[in-house]
């Protein structure tokens, strides 16, 4: 069959030829008709529409916006596959291929990633910021302190090119016309016209302007008083009838804040006007007359003063103030003659009769006045006290107080005063007369207790246990508070008996049986501590015992304040009651026996450890504590036969350990091994006993054995973190850093979360030089231990660059909370920048936080060999000797060696300095 040319072939339905070019149809001058219509808009979406539906299309699509994206994508494969069927196979296979691309996607994801975050990590390294650059300096600025601060200089313009331009921008030029001149000229000319009737005082200007002067004085005046009278009515002060139209005592106020200021004249005029105001409305306040004489005192005007305040004296007779002013403002000889018109007007007073006093010269003339004051005011305390003072014969003074107690019987410092100018017996009857004549007084009662004290009768006498009942009896009982205070201050002032004596009576007042009462006591006994009242603390202390004779953290608080603030008796004292109280507590008697072979030897050591095995038969404390003064002291002998007699009794893993450390301590490595076999035997659990092993071996070198010691040792305790650092180091040791890291990663494994093992795989790769492994692992440790002070420590000092340390360190200690370790390095690294009061601070911070970490004394101790005086290493050498710390990296590795056996604790200290680098 013959296909048909194109030509021949019929067109397809609806087929309009142009269409695709934007023909629709047209007409030509030669047809003879209009040429035939293309199809409408409808047919044309009609025929889109019925084509879609043939190719399986739900809808069309505009051809234009097509073909504008269609061939854009190689990828888009609508062109090529627009008329194929859209099987299940089809979506399956899509469905497939999409998966497949997620996961790949995924995979590269994670990868690109983690490049990309090393790479950023990389580049700011290589490029820090500007903010971490200067970080360092913004957190120096906190040590500027505000004055620094305030004399920082302000920035100028050295150029002055700013200036110029200000001033050419404020510079401006205008024609001012001649009239202005001319009123500029005539403005400060006037003149003044009297009309003849007087009525009128009037002045024109040339410039045409009439001043009425009259009308000018009037408005000033009513100014005046519209402030006259606004300053009367917040004004407080007033008289009978009416009131002040200032406040004279606010003026007094502002008067003595005035004289270190320079005012100008138009102030002062104004204020003396004010107060010429106040004074003419109410000449007898005066608070007004002082205030206008102290405003010409500092105007530089004197004699007006004088001659005001004189004038003050005669308006106000009664007032002593005034007299007083008036009496300073003048010179000696006419303040005499002042003071006596003065205590005429107002012979009781006594402000007046003892600035009268203080006015003469000799001491005769002196108790003249006094006599003459007292003549007037016999009940006045105040001039009692002067005269007594005046006196210089003790016999006089105590008749001028007899007198003065019988005029004022209510003045307890009269009775006081009295009872210590007289005789002991004497001394006893004023004070009874007292108490009868004030009886809710305790302070007589104390007064009586240090008499007698004073007497060598204070603990003979009851004193203040009587005064208990009868203030008591009086309803006059001060609060608990109140007699600790008393009682500090009787300590203050050398009275120690009579302090004991408040706190013995006075200490349980108020307090019932269900109230805390020990733990109460207590804090009252450390508040007096830190304000170094230990008389007052140890009363405390006593009485408490007393109440709680079995009370071990009582007696605990005693010693401790013995050691610290008492003397050896009295350190040795309590020690002995606190053995008698809890004869079955080993500390106790461990610590009087250390006491003893510290101050009185051996022997008195030795006597106190029998009276404790007396109590305490089978105590492996006592038993230790006896091998350990034995040995300490050179009796060898003695000290193995005393540990076999405890492995006997007392046969405790700590006796089978240390018999095994005594061994090593005497270099007799056999027979440290034949213990620590049988010790193993019977505690093959203990830890401690596999370390010993291995350790006895390497000192004989004999790895293997030391290996398997080890290994048997942490399958049988795995959880024993010191056991696993011992068995890594040896096998570092030995060179196998590859069974060193296999050994840690069983640990890890055994120990998930543990510093000390994350940080020794850190340390055993940075000492084979893998530092990529090393700090690999350092972020897989902080990301599970971000708390971890060992990790950060290492990390900062030996992981990381120096310029990074110091924004680490921020960041460690926001994360870190109280960690000795991170402490001792941050103190470190201020002392290499040469900040040495900052590290003697961070030094100090560590030591407060954990007193039991000898490395950090050891570094402090160093940094003071450097820097720091004689005294202040002998103290810390002191301390460190009385806290006897058992902890440390470094320190338990040189206290536990046996060749440093018998070693002190400031030996110890000093090694272990020579040893940190």
């Amino acid at each position: 069959m013959s296909r048909r040319d194109f030509l021949s072939q019929p067109a397809p339905e609806n087929y309009v030829a142009g269409l695709g070019r934007g023909a629709t149809g047209f007409t030509t001058r030669s047809d003879l008709g209009p040429a035939r219509e293309g199809p409408s808009e409808d047919q044309i979406k009609a025929a889109v529409a019925k084509r879609s539906a043939q190719l399986g299309l739900t809808e069309a699509k505009d051809d234009d916006n097509e073909d504008d994206g269609r061939y854009q994508d190689p990828d888009n494969e609508v062109g090529l596959f627009a008329g194929g069927i859209y099987e299940k196979d089809d979506e399956e296979a899509d469905r497939i291929w999409k998966e497949v691309d997620d996961r790949m996607a995924k995979r590269r994801q994670k990868q690109r990633e983690a490049r990309e975050e090393a790479e950023r990590l990389e580049y700011e390294r290589k490029n820090p910021k500007i903010q971490q650059q200067f970080a360092g300096l913004k957190r120096a600025l906190e040590t500027v302190t505000d004055e620094e601060w305030a004399n920082l200089p302000d920035p100028k313009d050295l150029t002055g090119r700013t200036k110029r331009a200000r001033q050419a921008r404020m510079e401006r030029f205008y024609a001012v016309p001649d009239s202005v001149l001319a009123a500029a000229r005539d403005s400060g000319q006037f003149g003044t016209t009297v009309a003849e009737d007087g009525t009128a005082t009037e002045g024109v200007n040339k410039d045409g302007t009439v001043t009425d002067f009259a009308k000018i004085g009037a408005a000033r005046d009513k100014v005046l008083r519209a402030r006259l009278e606004q300053q009367s009515q917040s004004s407080s002060v007033a008289t009978a009838g009416s009131a002040t139209s200032i406040d004279p005592k606010g003026y007094l106020t502002s008067l003595s804040s005035m004289q270190g200021a320079e005012q100008s004249i138009g102030d002062i005029e104004q204020f003396r006007k004010m107060l010429k105001s106040a004074v003419d409305s109410n000449p007898k306040q005066a608070a007004s007359w002082i205030a206008a004489a102290r405003l010409e005192i500092a105007a530089g005007k004197p004699g007006a003063a004088r001659s005001l305040i004189a004038k003050g004296c005669e308006h106000c007779p009664k007032s002593e103030d005034i007299w007083l002013e008036n009496i300073h403002l003048n010179d000696n000889r006419n303040a005499k003659v002042i003071a006596a018109q003065a205590i005429q007007a107002n012979p009781h007073s006594v402000k007046l009769w003892v600035e009268a006093m203080k006015l003469e010269n000799d001491p005769r003339s002196k108790k003249k006045v006094i006599r003459r004051a007292l003549d007037h005011n016999q009940e006045s305390e105040a001039l009692w006290k002067e005269a007594v003072n005046l006196e210089e014969d003790v016999e006089d003074a105590r008749i001028l107080l007899a007198k003065a107690t019988e005029l004022i019987p209510e003045s307890l410092d009269l009775w006081l005063a009295l009872a210590r100018l007289e005789t002991p017996e004497n001394a006893r009857k004023v004070l009874n007369k007292a108490v009868k004549k004030l009886p809710n007084s305790h302070e007589l009662w104390i007064a009586a207790a240090r008499l007698e004290e004073q007497l060598g009768e204070g603990k003979k006498r009851p004193v203040m246990k009587n005064a208990v009942k009868f203030l008591a009896k009086q309803n006059a009982m001060p609060k608990r508070e109140e007699w600790i205070a008393e009682a500090e201050k009787c300590e203050e002032e050398g009275a120690v008996i009579t302090c004991s004596n408040i706190i013995e009576e006075t200490l349980g007042w108020g307090l019932d049986e269900d109230d805390d009462r020990k733990e109460l006591w207590m804090e009252d006994a450390r508040a007096s501590i830190n304000r170094d009242k230990f008389a007052t603390a140890r009363a405390i202390y006593a009485y408490a015992i007393r109440v709680f004779p079995n009370s071990k953290s009582l007696y605990t608080a005693a010693i401790d304040l013995e050691r610290n603030h008492g003397s050896k008796e009295d350190l040795w004292h309590a020690l002995e009651k606190a053995v008698e109280a809890c004869p079955h507590y080993e500390v106790f008697w461990l610590m009087l026996a250390r006491e003893k072979a510290a101050e009185a030897g051996v022997d008195e050591a030795r006597l106190v450890l029998a009276r404790a095995f007396k109590q305490n038969p089978d105590s492996e404390d006592i038993w230790l504590a006896a091998v350990k003064l034995e040995a300490d002291n050179g009796f060898i002998d003695k000290a193995r036969e005393l540990l076999k007699t405890a492995r006997q009794n007392a046969p405790t893993d700590r006796v089978w350990m240390r018999s095994v450390a005594f061994e090593r301590q005497q270099g007799d490595n056999e027979a440290a091994l034949d213990l620590v076999q049988q010790a193993l035997q019977l505690f093959p659990s203990k830890p401690k006993l596999w370390m010993m092993k291995g350790q006895i071996y390497e000192d004989l070198a004999q790895l293997g054995p030391a290996r398997e010691a080890y290994s048997t040792g942490v399958r049988a305790v795995p959880s024993s973190i010191p056991l696993w650092l011992l068995y890594s180091h040896l096998e570092e040791k030995a060179g196998n850093v590859v069974k060193a890291r296999s050994v840690l990663d069983r640990a890890r494994q055994a120990v998930p979360k543990s510093p000390e093992l994350w940080t020794e795989l850190i340390r055993v790769e940075r000492r084979a030089g893998n530092l990529n492994q090393a700090k690999s692992l350092m972020a897989q440790a902080l990301q599970q231990m971000p708390k971890s002070g060992l990790l950060w420590a290492e990390r900062i000092l030996n992981l990381e660059p120096r310029t990074q340390r110091k924004s680490l360190l921020a960041e460690a200690v926001k994360k870190v909370e109280d960690d000795p370790i991170l402490l001792v390095t941050a103190a470190r690294i201020l002392w290499a920048e040469r900040k040495l009061d900052r590290a003697q601070n961070w030094f100090e911070k560590a030591l407060l936080l954990d007193r039991d970490v000898g490395d950090t004394w050891a570094w402090y101790y160093k940094f003071l060999v450097q820097h720091g005086t004689e005294e202040k290493r002998a103290d810390l050498v002191a301390k460190c000797v009385l806290v006897d710390p058992r902890h440390g990296e470094e320190w338990t590795r040189v206290a536990k060696d046996p060749k440093n056996a018998g070693r002190k604790t400031e030996e110890v200290l000093k090694l272990v300095a020579e040893t940190l680098s």
